[in-house]
């Protein structure tokens, strides 16, 4: 124990003396690694992450296809469904103990508090079925969730807001919980507040800050309404699994039943249906997992992400190059200080384990260099790629699974570059020196 705290000390003394190296080296690494760590946050954030929620391993998306329109017709992989067939589709996966339906798009629909506000304020909303919070696992931070008692057309007019709309809009008010919102003029009461942390079923920007019964479409749309028509891709769907529960089978069931409700009960027109039936074999429904919830943005962001983590890789590789030449030159400077230690008994052991030290340190410190640089960067990337969002629901802010990562790779680099300076040091003839 005596000697690794001497390695330290001498170590310290050594960058004590060296200020101009330490600090070129700590910098040089603090770049190359705090953008490798910054890229790997935005790809924990993307792509990794499940979705805050119970359970999320039994989640399973049915459909995964997102190339449609409100105006429906063929999509080859499906992802989008109108409401009755998502009721005939629920009715057919007896292997998910619950199934729920949620607006495929987001809308902001004007609200204004009843005896409080004057002016309405722009609010996302999303319609989702009385499923829905229960099928996620998701429970209330105040208040109540909706429940499919509150998804019937007869019922009275309800709604849950976020967390941070609740905080934000409405400044953490707790008379908000039962206050009547008019929504596009007509009233609904907000019966709960989403817990802290949930932003839905997707990973997006300017996620919804109001969620409203799906039953209550048609009285807020007016004749812009599409719950009851029977062509319009509108809903996404997604259930979890019963335990026990397989879904090996399920994809082709739904796809039998999607092919036999286009051609008899989809209500497309005459004049399509020659198109439908030709294309019938290409249509399919997929089901895939969604602990992470919908991957839209996995999708549209994952390739760009992965080549911009080797692009950063190939940057660490040059920082570690140009660190791992600093030592060397060092090493030459120190060669007669190295030669003297060997003389007075040093063995060579000593040697390699005083240079490798030297360099796991300085890599630890920039390391910790580095996650600054990662925070920042992470901030810029995000603001260049959603500059026109209000809110975006991804932390920058280094999760124990990032700091894991960025101290590995600290550690990793302190060896990478630390090998060549500690193989030369064993190198050194005390009579040649």
């Amino acid at each position: 124990m005596r000697n690794v705290l001497g390695f330290f000390r001498y170590a310290l003394r050594q960058f004590r003396m060296s200020p101009v190296f330490t600090a070129a080296a700590v910098l040089t690494l603090a770049l190359g690694i705090g953008g490798t760590t910054a890229i790997f946050t935005l790809i924990h954030a993307v792509m990794l992450r499940s979705l805050p929620v119970t359970d999320p391993g039994r989640l399973y998306r049915i459909g995964e296809g997102d190339d449609c329109c409100f105006e429906g017709g063929p999509q080859d992989d499906w992802g989008l469904f109108s409401y009755p067939l998502y009721e005939r589709l629920k009715a057919n996966a007896p292997e998910l103990e619950e199934v729920a339906a949620f607006q495929g798009g987001r809308g902001q629909l004007s609200v204004r508090r009843a005896g409080v506000e004057t002016i309405a304020r722009p609010l996302v909303s999303e319609y989702v079925t009385g499923t829905y919070f229960t099928t996620l696992g998701v429970g209330p931070f105040a208040g109540r969730l909706i429940t499919p008692e509150d998804d019937k057309a007869s019922a009275a007019p309800v709604a849950v807001l976020s967390h941070r709309a609740w905080q934000t809009a409405y400044g953490s008010d707790p008379a908000v919980l039962g206050a009547t919102l008019f929504v596009e003029g007509h009233p609904l009461t907000v019966i709960g507040i989403a817990p802290p942390g949930f932003f839905g079923e997707m990973l997006e920007s300017d996620p919804p800050e109001l969620w409203i019964p799906l039953q209550q479409e048609p009285l807020i749309d007016g004749n812009g309404g599409l719950l009851n028509q029977s062509i319009s891709a509108w809903l996404r769907v997604m259930g979890r699994l019963r335990p026990g529960a397989s879904i090996e089978v399920m994809a082709p069931r739904l796809t039998g039943v999607l092919r036999q409700w286009m051609q008899t009960d989809s209500g497309y027109p005459p004049n399509w249906m020659p198109d439908v039936i030709r294309m019938l074999p290409q249509q399919v429904i997929h089901v895939v997992p969604a602990g992470a919830g919908i991957a839209a943005m996995k999708e549209e962001y994952g390739r760009s992400l992965k080549l911009l983590l080797a692009v950063c890789g190939m940057v660490l590789l040059i920082a570690c190059a140009n660190v791992a030449n600093l030592l060397l030159a060092r090493a030459v400077a120190r060669r007669g200080q190295t030669a003297v230690r060997m003389a007075v008994g040093a063995t060579r052991r000593q040697i390699v384990t005083q240079a490798l030290t030297e360099s796991v340190l300085l890599a630890i410190g920039g390391g910790i260099a580095g996650l600054v640089v990662a925070v920042g960067a992470a901030r810029l990337l995000l603001a260049l790629a959603f500059h026109s969002a209000h809110f975006l629901p991804i932390q920058t802010t280094p999760s124990l699974l990032v700091l894991g990562f960025a101290f590995v790779l600290a550690l990793v680099t302190g060896t990478i570059f630390g090998a060549a300076p500690a193989w030369f040091a064993t190198r050194t003839d005390p009579a040649d020196a």
